[in-house]
């Protein structure tokens, strides 16, 4: 499968999910995006279009840790999760992006959950 072949799938797939799932303000969208490298996360409130907190595995403390893309997959995970307590937030809506939900997508949601957000 080539690459653009992939990326179509992707977003169709993508397309799909977000038909039917949405953020709110008491509940926000935890969106997902995964590079090759890195990896980054968003709680975002779709009926206002704000993002109100974000955290990827660029951040200064992430980047500092040793490890594996997975194990520091889960520490942005724990990230996300300590920034939505401190906005008061301890429910979200999991957005994986069209990514299977397996291996570092699976480690942030992993990681936000012993975060202490719900799902």
């Amino acid at each position: 499968m080539n690459s653009k072949a992939k990326t179509d799938r992707r977003q169709r797939i993508r397309y799909t999910i977000r038909k039917k799932i949405s953020g709110t303000a008491q509940k926000p969208r935890l969106s997902v995006f995964r590079s090759n490298t890195e990896i980054y996360v968003q709680l975002i409130d779709d009926v206002k279009g704000l993002t109100l907190a974000s955290a990827s595995s660029k951040d200064k403390d992430i980047k500092a840790q040793s490890g594996n893309k997975s194990e520091k997959s889960k520490l942005v995970g724990q990230s996300i999760a300590r920034k939505a307590s401190g906005l008061g937030l301890s429910e979200v809506t999991f957005d994986r992006g069209g990514y299977l939900y397996h291996g570092r997508v699976k480690a942030v949601a992993d990681g936000a959950r012993e975060g202490g957000l719900k799902f």
